[in-house]
C-alpha cells in the first residue's frame, strides 16, 4: 500500500531533504516529499555538504528544492514526520481545526537512542545525521 509521507525540518536543506531521499530509496512505492518550517531556502537544493554524504551512500538529492510547509500539507499526506520538537509545535500552530493527520517525530521510528534529529547544518556531522535518519526510516517503513 502507497503512504504519502511529508518529512520536515526548518530549512527544508539538510535533515528533511535527507530522510525524503532515504525514504524514498527504502521504500519506492511511496509518495515522499519534505519541507521546512521557515522560507529560508525556498527554492534552494539541498546543503551541498548533506548532498556529498548522501551521495557518498548512493542516495541522490540533487533534484529536490526547499519549499515551506502549509496548511494545505495536512490534507495532501497521510502522515508528517518533524524532525524535533521545535519543528513539531510550529506544524501543529497551523493545524486545521477537526484535522487527524498524525504528526510524529522521527526518532519515534527509531532504536530509542536519540529524541530529535540533530541539525547537521550547525552541527557538521552529515554522517551521524544520515544514520540516525536511515535507522528511523527502517522503523517507519516497518511501522507502515
Amino acid at each position: 500500500m502507497s503512504k504519502r509521507i511529508l518529512f520536515v525540518c526548518l530549512g527544508n536543506i539538510c535533515r528533511s531533504p535527507s530522510a525524503h531521499a532515504v525514504t524514498r530509496a527504502l521504500a519506492p512505492d511511496w509518495q515522499i516529499d519534505s519541507a521546512g518550517t521557515s522560507d529560508w531556502h525556498v527554492g534552494e537544493p539541498p546543503y551541498a555538504p548533506m548532498q556529498q554524504a548522501a551521495r557518498a551512500r548512493g542516495l541522490e538529492m540533487a533534484d529536490l528544492r526547499a519549499r515551506q510547509f502549509t496548511v494545505q500539507d495536512f490534507d495532501a499526506f497521510d502522515m508528517i514526520v518533524a524532525m524535533d520538537d521545535s519543528n513539531l509545535a510550529r506544524i501543529e500552530a497551523l493545524r486545521p481545526a477537526g484535522n487527524t493527520t498524525p504528526v510524529r517525530l522521527l526518532t519515534e521510528f527509531g532504536d530509542g537512542a536519540a529524541d530529535h534529529v540533530p541539525d547537521p547544518y550547525y552541527t557538521r556531522d552529515f554522517d551521524g545525521c544520515l544514520d540516525l535518519i536511515e535507522t528511523c526510516a527502517r522503523g517507519l517503513i516497518t511501522h507502515g
